[in-house]
């Protein structure tokens, strides 16, 4: 039987392992005190997003990370912890916990993986707070579009003045 058990938290570390190394991000939270309904929320609101919350025992999520080459995020499994996991968008996970920590205060950001390096808060805050990739992109584009919108509108008054 003690073989069996040692057998399971050794597949588990093996399975969390292998999440945070293809993850591109994960994100570290408290969640003690939330009730039922609040952490189903916070669950679809990830699931809708096409993240994943996961919780795992800390010996077991300690032992994982080491194994995934994040020694640095293994010193942050204290307490009850829930970890938020995305392979494809890098800031879903940070801008849906960090959004539903204003509304709930017992979530606490702690850590987490940003594209293969762990972040501290102040990273994960930064990431969540960025805008979003089209906001991002229209701005790109009209600091683009300004210096030439520029140009035209001086070679237009130049060619206005010489007729």
């Amino acid at each position: 039987m003690l073989k069996a058990v040692i057998e399971r938290k050794a597949d588990s570390v093996r399975e969390l392992s292998e999440k945070l190394g293809r993850a591109t991000t994960v994100v570290a939270f408290d969640y003690p005190g939330l009730t039922v309904a609040q952490f189903t929320e916070l669950r679809r609101q990830l699931r809708e997003a096409d993240c994943e919350v996961t919780v795992y025992k800390n010996n077991i999520s300690r032992r994982a990370s080491i194994a995934a080459g994040y020694d640095a995020l293994a010193d942050t499994f204290v307490g009850a912890k829930a970890l938020a996991i995305s392979y494809s968008d890098v800031v879903a996970p940070a801008k849906i916990v960090y959004e539903f920590a204003k509304s709930n205060k017992v979530v606490q950001i702690h850590a987490g993986i940003v594209e293969g390096k762990v972040a501290d808060v102040e990273t994960i805050s930064a990431l969540a707070t960025l805008p979003s990739r089209e906001t991002l992109l229209t701005m790109l584009a009209v600091g683009m579009l300004t210096p030439i919108r520029e140009l035209a509108i001086g070679l237009n008054m130049i060619s206005s003045e010489e007729e």
